[in-house]
């Protein structure tokens, strides 16, 4: 059960790092968000924790499992009998431009419920998260987040 969208950016895979682990500013360049909180200091590294409010979804807790800086990062929430898995993903793909790729797997008992009742809005939202990263990077430019 997943659902995944990329896109390609004019930009350093540094420059798209910076700004997607920058997840408190993430409503400033997608709709897909309403706020993000950081429920811990310190640098964006596996452990890290932020609470997510999107419209029409209930709040979340995500929290980094995976991390590899320049490359992407992974989150899990689990809530209600579902863990769901988001990843997001740069491949250089030339110079100066990365692919950003981008998924959300759920699983567990209540999983196809999920999928059944958010899989358009789901779509949705990753496709308005990959368009406002390829915008606020191309924006940005070399070694500016």
């Amino acid at each position: 059960m997943r659902i995944a969208d990329s896109t390609d950016i004019a930009a350093e895979p540094e420059t798209v790092f910076a700004v997607w682990t920058d997840v408190q500013r993430w409503p400033e360049w997608t709709d897909s968000v309403r706020r993000v909180q950081r429920l811990d200091d310190g640098p964006f590294t596996v452990g890290s924790r932020a609470r997510v409010e999107q419209p029409r979804l209930p709040t979340m807790v995500w929290q980094v499992t995976e991390l590899d800086p320049g490359a992407g990062f992974v989150w899990t929430n689990t809530s209600g009998g579902v863990t769901a898995v988001a990843a997001h993903r740069i491949v250089p793909i030339g110079p100066g431009r990365v692919r950003v790729e981008l998924s959300i797997e759920h699983s567990g008992l209540l999983a196809p419920l999920v999928r059944l009742s958010t899989a358009s809005l789901t779509r949705r939202y990753l496709r308005m998260e990959a368009d406002g990263l390829r915008r606020r990077c191309e924006r940005a430019g070399p070694g500016s987040a």
